[in-house]
């Protein structure tokens, strides 16, 4: 828990940049600190909820795609943000991820989230002031420190603590040193109950990787050199959902990273009502392909360029 008198300190901070217009120098010198030091209660006001920033841009959706999605690979249904710009398309997609993900959420009371950037985006713009009384379940174990901010266990809590609904945690890390000890790990009760949350909730969020060896989480977390992914790709890898990853054509990907996922695999992801996948940007294209073919994805929130790219591919 934060001390009270620093939490204090931060919201009067905030109150003076933000609501009473003051530049960072005034308030430094109103208060006797450093201006580098009021940067960083601002910064840190942002990161504990102590002010929260709401960007209402203008969610404009191309319904011809989205029809087109639903026809081509029978979906259940599809979001499509049609941008003005490509200027932070991807927080904008998230909010229009985040609308559609509210009106769903008034008809179930399960969701499971994965970790990832675009997740994280959808998370963050649901409304402070929607709340449900929902059961948030963290689908995959927890990522390196290095990832702290997209991990599921992180996302899990703040979505819970958003919606002041109840949040279960899976006690694991997300990748077991040997297929043999992810075995040991999934025996274990706490992480064979929250196991079972996550393949019974009524709706999951996902993210979709394309295992670019320069962005791929399985890089940043050290569970793979570029090289080596790089190889899976040439082999046949295409593309990830929940850490494990499949070929284009929708069928797993043989390799023994698949088997040391401690999270919810691709089979109780089909048996979940509603799985909603959010990724964007046209090098995604063949990535959101297998994952659609799959059958794991019943809706895509996408963007036009996208969209229409992995038509074409189909």
């Amino acid at each position: 828990m934060m001390d009270e008198a620093h939490h204090e300190l931060l919201a009067e901070v905030a109150a003076l940049y933000y609501e009473q217009d003051m530049t960072q120098n005034a308030i430094a010198k109103q208060i006797g600190l450093s201006r580098v030091k009021v940067y960083r209660l601002l910064k840190e006001a942002r990161e504990q909820d102590v002010v929260r920033i709401n960007i209402n841009y203008p969610i404009a959706r191309d319904a011809h795609l989205e029809a087109s999605l639903v026809e081509t690979f029978n979906l259940k249904d599809a979001v499509v943000l049609n941008p003005v710009t490509q200027t932070n398309s991807l927080q904008r997609l998230g909010v229009a991820t985040a609308r559609y993900l509210e009106r769903q959420l008034a008809n179930y009371t399960r969701l499971a989230i994965c970790p990832g950037r675009s997740t994280y985006e959808a998370i963050n713009a649901i409304r402070s002031d929607f709340l449900s009384d929902l059961q948030v379940t963290q689908a995959i174990g927890s990522l390196p420190y290095d990832m702290y901010e997209y991990d599921s266990t992180v996302l899990t809590r703040q979505l819970a603590q958003k919606l002041g609904g109840e949040a279960m945690y899976l006690t694991s890390p997300v990748m077991a040193d040997s297929a043999e000890a992810a075995v040991v790990i999934r025996s274990q009760r706490d992480v064979q109950r929250a196991l079972l949350a996550a393949s019974q909730s009524d709706v999951a969020l996902v993210g979709i990787g394309n295992l670019d060896p320069a962005t791929s989480g399985f890089v940043t977390a050290n569970f793979l050199e570029p090289q080596e992914l790089d190889e899976m790709r040439k082999d046949g890898a295409i593309g990830d959902i929940a850490m494990q990853m499949f070929r284009v054509d929708g069928s797993m990907y043989p390799c023994a990273l698949n088997e040391r996922v401690i999270g919810i695999t691709f089979d109780e992801l089909r048996g979940i009502p509603l799985t909603i996948a959010m990724a964007m940007g046209v090098e995604k294209a063949r990535a959101i392909l297998g994952s659609i073919r799959s059958g794991v994805i019943d809706v895509l929130c996408t963007d036009n360029r996208t969209a229409a790219q992995v038509i074409e591919l189909n």
